[in-house]
């Protein structure tokens, strides 16, 4: 839902809404929620989830301060060099998504895509382009749907004890 709102802004449905319907769930939602599964993975020794969920977590708890905060530090390049860590977190997450389902593997494929593009698009070394923010805001967009299905996959077929949504294994 938080990569959904701010994909939205980004890939330029909605602009300022997406970016404020983003900070809040950030906070919250992508923060909190995701940090606390993330213990909770953890505890069931489930490493992808609990590595998955609790740096995402933190991604987005990181954004929101970088958000706020960065202009009264007076950051340069601070968001594309930010993304830039996240992509590369991202790209060895999704080599271990391989494993998990094609579901899942999606989703890794298509964040790693989205900060790829919202990298570059960010940072004023490769002069800050809205073009490839905008492209980064629609992968970002796939993302998040991909993501739903695989969350709605999970929850579902759990609930019915069988497979209603195909996640396609992988391993």
């Amino acid at each position: 839902m938080t990569t959904f709102c701010l994909s939205s802004a980004n890939a330029g449905l909605w602009k300022g809404a997406g970016v404020a319907a983003a900070l809040s769930l950030a906070l919250f939602y992508g923060g909190l929620v995701q940090l606390l599964a993330g213990m909770w993975e953890f505890v069931r020794k489930n490493t992808f989830a609990a590595v998955a969920f609790t740096s995402y977590g933190a991604f987005w708890l990181g954004f929101y301060a970088l958000v706020n905060f960065q202009k009264a530090l007076g950051a340069n390049n601070s968001v594309g060099i930010f993304l830039l860590g996240w992509a590369i977190f991202t790209f060895y997450m999704m080599i271990a998504s391989t494993k998990i389902s094609m579901a899942v593997m999606t989703v890794f494929v298509l964040l790693f895509l989205t900060f790829v593009f919202l990298t570059i698009g960010n940072w004023n070394a490769f002069g800050a382009h809205a073009s490839i923010v905008k492209i980064g805001g629609w992968v970002g967009l796939a993302t998040a749907l991909a993501a739903w299905y695989a969350s709605a996959a999970s929850v579902i077929n759990s609930t019915h004890g069988k497979v209603v949504l195909p996640v396609g294994p992988r391993n």
